[in-house]
């Protein structure tokens, strides 16, 4: 057992309520790698935000737990490194898409602060009665772990995580779900995608430029919500805004992402008015960094050294997470509240 206090860790209980109070949203960013990580605290130092570092079953199995859990140590002293005054801003790691209880112990017995059963995938009842024996197990940690929950589904791809439609969270479960399982946050399901082709393009309009332009969220459905459950930490998956320099620079360096379309930032932004205190994102991230990858070994092909464009890459990753945490989750400046 492994207790993430002593890797310098915090769960994420009390970086939500700030975040609600203050009107803003903690960035959720996954990781697989070195690269991403470096970026992920580097941004977040710089701009002064807490930060999730979140990790998928594809994740772990790509990395190693054990090892994830020594890099996120290992940030966190990067991090009180970065800040010269020797204090750390809040990290919490979390994990995302566990998709059984037995995933979700494991990562709490490996020192998560945080983890993520979804049970979206079974029915209402089926969802509650797993997601409480995680909540039960997380809470009755010597520090307590928090947990996200999710109802509702989410349409598209991600790792494990796949759904062909989305199916809405429907309001009226909430209350209900949030007294029986006592889970911390619950992701829900407002019109958010995984993956960089959230939509269809029959399902979008298209402006001047020829850009798929999605169909907005449904607020109505977060606002019922905030009514029901006045101050209850609500999570956005798939809520990558896919930015079209990025798809443009990889399809002509030889990509073929071929219609993606993402969240517009604006409505993000309107999202958090709703309580909605944690964005996750995490395509935007591999199309930064892809972008970068394949602009350089396009351009100087020569190039042979990983260092040579993993560090151009991570270097763009880093600019687009600072600008995410000013101008879109609002996080920026508030890892003292």
């Amino acid at each position: 057992m492994v207790d993430y206090t002593d890797l310098g860790l915090v769960n994420t209980k009390d970086m939500f309520a700030k975040a609600i109070k203050g009107k803003y949203a903690i960035p959720g960013y996954n990781f697989n790698n070195m690269e991403q990580l470096q970026a992920i605290i580097r941004a977040s130092v710089e701009t002064e935000s807490p930060v999730i570092l979140q990790v998928s079953k594809g994740a772990r199995n790509y990395a190693n737990q054990t090892l994830l859990r020594y890099m996120a140590q290992g940030v966190v002293e990067y991090a009180r490194e970065l800040q010269k005054d020797g204090k750390v801003i809040p990290i919490a790691l979390h994990l995302d898409h566990g998709m059984d209880f037995k995933i979700c112990k494991s990562c709490i017995d490996m020192g998560f602060s945080s983890v993520m059963y979804d049970g979206s995938h079974h029915p209402f009842e089926k969802n509650i009665e797993i997601s409480k024996q995680v909540v039960e197990y997380a809470h009755s940690q010597p520090h307590y772990v928090s947990v996200e929950c999710e109802l509702g589904v989410l349409a598209g791809v991600e790792d494990d995580v796949s759904a062909e439609k989305s199916h809405y969270t429907k309001p009226e479960e909430v209350i209900e779900f949030r007294n029986q399982t006592g889970c911390d946050s619950l992701a829900i399901s407002i019109g958010t995608s995984h993956g960089a082709n959230k939509f269809k393009p029959e399902q979008c309009t298209r402006n001047e430029e020829g850009i798929l332009v999605p169909p907005p969220l449904r607020f109505d459905i977060l606002e019922e919500i905030e009514k029901k459950l006045p101050g209850f930490p609500i999570v956005l998956h798939g809520s990558s805004s896919v930015p079209q320099e990025y798809v443009s620079i990889i399809n002509s360096h030889g990509g073929a992402l071929k219609d993606a379309v993402g969240i517009p930032e604006s409505q993000l932004r309107k999202a958090i008015q709703y309580n909605v205190c944690k964005i996750n994102i995490d395509s935007d991230g591999r199309l930064a960094m892809t972008a970068i990858v394949r602009k350089i070994l396009a351009e100087k092909p020569s190039k042979f050294d990983p260092r040579k464009y993993l560090g151009p890459a991570r270097d763009e990753l880093c600019k687009m997470y600072a600008q995410k945490n000013h101008q879109v989750l609002g996080s920026a400046g508030h890892a003292w509240d």
